[in-house]
């Protein structure tokens, strides 16, 4: 008969698994992917490499769960937002503030989501979130043209070109390896909001 594990040893796996995740987060919040490692990762959990490794095959595999738990965060975050009471401009123009406050806050852990070379199983991530976004967007555009708010146009295009716009131009203020890139949230979210309602066939005011 094969061992079934018991519903307190099942917490404490997930709670061990929570516990890694975390430390591997904070990790990259300091210092980017490139500063997470299995070694580092066991060292800030409190625990042994091996045990990492009784959780996750790889760095990747790591790399890919924290970007899945951290992304999934934000995503929750556009979604609330999307969906209150409002008109559409209302709502988009909160989707983009809170999102990038949020990212400018959190500079390193919001480049190494958004921009940083990692390997294949978190670029996988990135565009399957990337969708989930321009769903969301979607929805609020199509919502807005359905309402006379935006100009007639393929929502589905306009959604995937505002996740464009919105991620590129936060990544260079979310590098912080350039001297050069400094965030201000002051200036870049009005142009950002202007930039993205303008796109839609209205005005930003």
């Amino acid at each position: 008969m094969a061992y079934r594990k018991t519903p307190k040893v099942q917490a404490q796996q997930a709670a061990q698994r929570q516990r890694l995740l975390d430390a591997a987060t904070a990790l990259v919040a300091e210092g980017g992917f490139n500063a997470m490692t299995i070694a580092a990762t066991a060292e800030r959990a409190g625990v042994a490499t091996g045990t990492v490794y009784k959780h996750f095959t790889n760095k990747g595999e790591l790399c890919a769960e924290l970007f899945r738990c951290a992304t999934e965060v934000e995503v929750e975050q556009v979604r609330s937002l999307v969906t209150q009471d409002g008109s559409a401009a209302e709502r988009l123009r909160a989707v983009i503030s809170n999102f990038a406050a949020r990212a400018l806050r959190g500079q390193r852990l919001a480049y190494a989501l958004i921009a940083e070379p990692v390997g294949a199983l978190v670029e996988a991530e990135r565009l399957h979130y990337r969708r989930s976004y321009a769903t969301l967007f979607q929805s609020l555009i199509q919502e807005g043209i359905d309402r006379g708010e935006f100009a007639a146009q393929d929502a589905g295009i306009s959604a995937s070109a505002l996740v464009g716009i919105i991620a590129e131009t936060l990544v260079g203020p979310l590098n912080w390896h350039d001297s050069r890139s400094t965030p201000q949230a002051e200036h870049l979210v009005p142009q950002l909001q202007a930039v993205c309602l303008r796109a839609l066939g209205t005005e930003s005011n």
